[in-house]
């Protein structure tokens, strides 16, 4: 599998090139989403310009703490970000961290009107950037037969890269990047007829990332451990019951703000 190309006496490694092709999508979405919420222009390109360091440090710093062991014997892997290892749940939880101190103490606005822009774009980014696994042969899923990979209708030149130590692997990146997609996709559908229910879309993004993690989770054999149990599993539950929280207590307020709005009504009458 050829990982990169050089050009001028550099190599540019192609999971770097899908990282930033998905991080520049991202942000054409968030853009277009932030104009239709009527956010400020300079605050989106500030929440996506740092929350985007701070992911991608919180994301590389999740995943070395889970391999702690080979990054203290191999050091000076830890800057390599393009041989991979950026785990995503660190990359959320870290950015989401600073996205709420931001927009609630610095620019005392809602957090959850905020992420309702910002993850439609983040579900697109984690679509392309999954790609950038099958150029580096890395999270992918357990040994399965040549015949299963086109029964299940994927393309030709995944299987072939899926051709791992003398065994055919299950692409589990490339059916995230698919679920991702069909996410992004319903969530656009969706978020035009909720009626400015805040954090409904953000409640949508835990609930569906959460399920299709948890499930993809269970056939990877790189998976981040925890006493013998898959990290990503435990967060992926921990999104799913935030985000049916979030959904429920969406709906509450904007019924609520419905009740107030008739019992208003009713009374300039």
């Amino acid at each position: 599998m050829i990982k990169g190309f050089d050009i001028f006496g550099f190599t540019i490694h192609f999971y770097s090139l899908c990282i930033l092709f998905g991080i520049v999508v991202a942000y054409i979405v968030i853009r277009l989403e932030g104009h239709n919420q009527r956010l400020d222009k300079e605050y989106i390109f500030n929440v996506v310009f740092y929350g985007l360091i701070i992911g991608i440090l919180g994301a590389r710093l999740y995943y070395v703490l889970f391999n702690l062991d080979y990054y203290l014997a191999y050091p000076s892997e830890i800057i390599k970000i393009w041989h991979g290892g950026l785990a995503i749940h660190g990359g959320i939880l870290t950015a989401a961290i600073f996205v709420y101190f931001y927009s609630t103490r610095v620019q005392k606005t809602n957090f959850f009107r905020t992420t309702d822009v910002l993850l439609p774009g983040v579900l697109i980014a984690q679509a392309i950037g999954r790609w950038g696994n099958f150029f580096n042969q890395e999270a992918y899923g357990i040994e399965v037969s040549e015949k299963l990979l086109h029964k299940l209708l994927i393309p030709n030149f995944v299987i072939k890269g899926m051709y791992i130590d003398g065994a055919y692997h299950l692409p589990t990146f490339y059916i995230e990047s698919i679920l991702c997609i069909i996410g992004f996709i319903i969530i656009l559908l969706v978020r035009t007829r909720l009626n400015n229910r805040v954090g409904y879309v953000t409640g949508l993004y835990l609930i569906w990332y959460g399920i299709i993690r948890f499930v993809i989770e269970l056939f990877r054999t790189d998976s981040l451990m925890f006493l013998n149990i898959k990290v990503a599993c435990i967060i992926s539950v921990i999104f799913i019951i935030l985000g049916i929280i979030l959904l429920f207590y969406s709906t509450y307020k904007k019924n609520l703000r419905y009740r107030r709005t008739m019992v208003w009504h009713f009374h300039i009458k």
